[in-house]
């Protein structure tokens, strides 16, 4: 691979090729990076609404118990 830059100017590896990447696999990476942005998003979605359905039951067994133990 180095030989293939070494009568290259420094802007062919350090500008041009990065451009030509970003620009043929730009759109596999905003897709890869969508993903793995929607999973984290599902994931925190997932993780709230568990912890709201745990809050939810302990109040209403906690308050349930709390009544029963009136009579």
């Amino acid at each position: 691979m180095r030989e293939i830059f070494t009568g290259m100017p420094w802007w062919v590896k350090w500008i041009a090729v990065p451009v030509i990447a970003i620009v043929v696999f730009g759109g596999l990476i905003a897709t890869v990076v969508g993903i793995l942005i929607s999973l984290l998003f599902k994931l925190l979605l997932f993780v709230a609404i568990v912890g709201g359905l745990v809050y939810v039951v302990r109040k209403f067994l906690s308050s349930s118990s709390s009544s029963r133990g009136d009579w």
